[in-house]
């Protein structure tokens, strides 16, 4: 157990929520100046980008190890890794929860949504793809969204989830979807593909 803590980087990881939490935070509303493809322009803000980092670190540290020989080790190290991504949402989404229960901006329950999302879409995505490029298709997915994820009067469109505001009951929803389904297939992947990136 040792190695696959050392292995995951948990210390870093651990590190990256509290540190983007934390900068999402002193941060507040301030946002991005992102183009617009499609629609009218709304607000791009950082905590829709910063939140990438615990999902980019658990990538970063489920890639560490040899994926081959730990795909075949006895012990359970897939459903560590599911626990793990788990334990980053859930941990992100209530720390940023109990910022706000203390009087933090609307911004934090943002910071704790986005960051479990981006957790899921790694858990989703690293069995299909090496870590390296899932955490660029990660990446991808807020530049996306700002550039092409508003409708009229600058609302985000149904699929961009990650710039619903902090009062929206739909986003906690899909965030939680993208977890479970994330730990699924973590779970359940028998032969991951894995390319040499």
């Amino acid at each position: 157990m040792i190695w696959w803590f050392r292995a995951r980087a948990i210390t870093a990881l651990t590190v990256s929520v509290v540190a983007t939490t934390a900068l999402g935070l002193f941060m507040g509303n301030a946002e991005l100046p992102v183009p617009v493809l499609t629609g009218q322009s709304g607000h791009f803000l950082v905590g829709h980008l910063i939140t990438l980092l615990p999902a980019v670190m658990l990538l970063y540290g489920m890639g560490r190890g040899d994926l081959r020989t730990e795909s075949v080790a006895c012990r359970p190290v897939r459903a560590w890794d599911a626990a793990l991504g788990l334990a980053v949402a859930v941990g992100g989404a209530g720390m940023a929860m109990v910022c706000y229960a203390l009087g933090a901006d609307s911004i934090a329950l943002v910071l704790g949504r986005n960051t479990a999302g981006y957790v899921g879409l790694a858990l989703l995505l690293f069995p299909f793809l090496s870590h390296r490029i899932a955490a660029v298709t990660i990446a991808v997915v807020p530049l996306l969204c700002a550039a092409a994820g508003w409708r009229s009067g600058g609302r985000p469109a149904p699929w961009a989830w990650i710039l619903y505001p902090a009062d929206s009951l739909v986003a906690p929803l899909i965030t939680a979807i993208i977890v479970l389904a994330g730990i699924l297939v973590c779970l359940t992947r028998e032969h991951p593909l894995r390319f040499t990136a």
